[in-house]
């Protein structure tokens, strides 16, 4: 049975999909980019800053259903630019210590022109 997530503490959806799904023991995020829960506006013009909101944000959609960072299975990371792989991956890898199995992409575009996009598949405590 599925199961939505809905918490207040990140952005909510800006189109026709949920912050998260619950399947069985899992959770899969949708893609969180670099915007502030409370105002939508986006947070940094820097990869760093905006991959620390990014991180925030996956960070509050795994605690609305009981989980966090070291539970995560696979992420996908979007970037606009590969030239920022290595400040993105700093910030990255002060959150996700536990080393899950990743994709990293550039990507054209990404919504709202932010710099970074991240989504995540996270294991349920």
């Amino acid at each position: 049975m599925l199961s939505y997530v809905d918490t207040k503490d990140a952005p909510q959806a800006i189109g026709p999909y949920s912050q998260a799904v619950v399947y069985g023991d899992l959770l899969f995020t949708s893609g969180q980019i670099p915007l502030d829960p409370q105002t939508g506006e986006i947070v940094g013009s820097t990869v760093e800053e905006q991959a620390l909101q990014v991180m925030k944000n996956l960070g509050a959609v795994m605690k609305a259903r009981n989980t966090d960072f070291k539970n995560t299975i696979k992420t996908t990371c979007y970037l606009a630019d590969m030239k920022d792989f290595a400040a993105f991956n700093k910030v990255y890898g002060e959150f996700f210590t536990g080393n899950p199995a990743r994709s990293c992409v550039a990507v054209k575009e990404l919504p709202k022109n932010v710099l970074c996009e991240v989504e995540a598949i996270v294991a349920l405590n």
